[in-house]
């Protein structure tokens, strides 16, 4: 069965008499889209400012702000487990909280924006070939001499202690980013942009809309980690890039736990296994010390891997995983509101 007739069916359900707030799937998506990203921002700041006084490190930061010319934040914020955990713990539950809320509001199930019962058999596969993915470019630019392997640096009990640290450290980030993302948001955009869907594909409006919000959820992706200090132009693009093959893992499997494996567990290789700069941070408490030499196209450069040529190759090839190697799973659809007299005309936002 392919993956075009795997939707969720559409359900009919009464539509309130309240134009503003209300339209064609309930709640407008404009609405909750924006309360959405009020909580987000929010809980940013507290998740943030959280993460940076777990490293002890909140009175040098505040002090930063006031001296323009200071050292930037980046610089006064280690890369450690601790600062991970708190700052995309406090985001990831606080979103889920509120994403828990929205749901009863919106009389929709919470599994609808991406994270339902417990996938395991999307799971455990996206962990695997996230780690096979990063060991297999890493071993290229080895082999091809645009990364060097300086040393280890853990030996004994720390490897296992600071590896369960950056391990649970990067499954919130994986739950985090991706429910960030391609949750709410991207279910929501979805149904906001289905007038629009309608017009460019009538046929299956469906598939439109969800790609239409993937596009413009990558693209945010990406443009966020502008902010991380490392980045550079094609690592920008890759994240982009990465960004649309978690979202085919979405469309592929009806659910974030794929893109969740294997986030969690490519970024978990790059900062701890193998000690390379991942988005431009470079961890503490990282297995090997190596840096990357020749031309910063091929290398990643203060990137790490993912700013290499050759990462793409690698993310080409994942969509082939998925396609290959997962199952199809129900895709949530927005519930039709029932209309005793529908209007002519139907705008793009709904």
């Amino acid at each position: 069965m392919n993956d075009l007739q795997q939707n969720e069916p559409v359900q009919t359900i009464t539509k309130p008499d309240n134009p503003v707030f209300f339209g064609r799937f309930g709640f407008r998506a404009g609405w909750g889209i924006l309360i959405f990203l009020v909580i987000v921002s929010i809980l940013t700041i507290f998740a943030s400012t959280s993460g940076i006084a777990a490293t002890g490190q909140l009175k040098q930061f505040i002090a930063a702000q006031g001296h323009p010319g200071g050292p930037s934040a980046q610089s006064l914020i280690p890369f450690v487990p601790v600062f991970v955990l708190v700052n995309d713990g406090v985001t990831f539950f606080g979103m889920l909280g509120a994403c828990w809320l929205i749901s009863r509001a919106e009389h929709r199930p919470l599994g609808a924006y991406g994270i339902g019962k417990q996938r395991w058999r999307d799971f455990i596969p996206g962990t695997i070939w996230g780690v096979v993915s990063m060991s297999l470019l890493v071993a290229l630019l080895h082999q091809l001499h645009f990364l060097a392997i300086d040393g280890r640096l853990l030996h004994g009990a720390s490897i296992l202690r600071w590896g369960s640290a950056w391990f649970f450290a990067f499954l919130l980030v994986g739950f985090c980013e991706e429910y960030e993302f391609r949750g709410y948001l991207q279910y929501t955009l979805m149904r906001g942009v289905w007038g629009l869907a309608e017009q460019l594909s009538p046929a299956n409006p469906h598939t439109a809309a969800f790609w239409i919000a993937a596009t413009i959820m990558s693209l945010t992706f990406g443009g966020l980690h502008i902010l991380n200090g490392g980045e550079n132009v094609f690592g920008i693009l890759q994240v982009f890039f990465i960004g649309m093959v978690f979202s085919y893992a979405l469309w592929r499997t009806g659910s974030l736990w794929w893109g969740i494996g294997f986030h969690a567990v490519w970024d978990w290789s790059q900062s701890f296994l193998f000690g390379v700069a991942d988005s431009g941070n470079v961890s503490v408490g990282r297995l090997l010390s190596t840096h990357p030499t020749g031309k910063t196209l091929f290398s990643g450069g203060s990137d790490g891997p993912e700013g290499s040529l050759f990462s793409a190759i690698f993310v080409f090839a994942t969509l082939f995983v998925i396609r290959f190697t997962t199952h199809p799973g129900v895709k949530p659809s927005p519930e039709e509101m029932h209309e005793s007299n529908p209007p002519e005309s139907i705008g793009i936002i709904a």
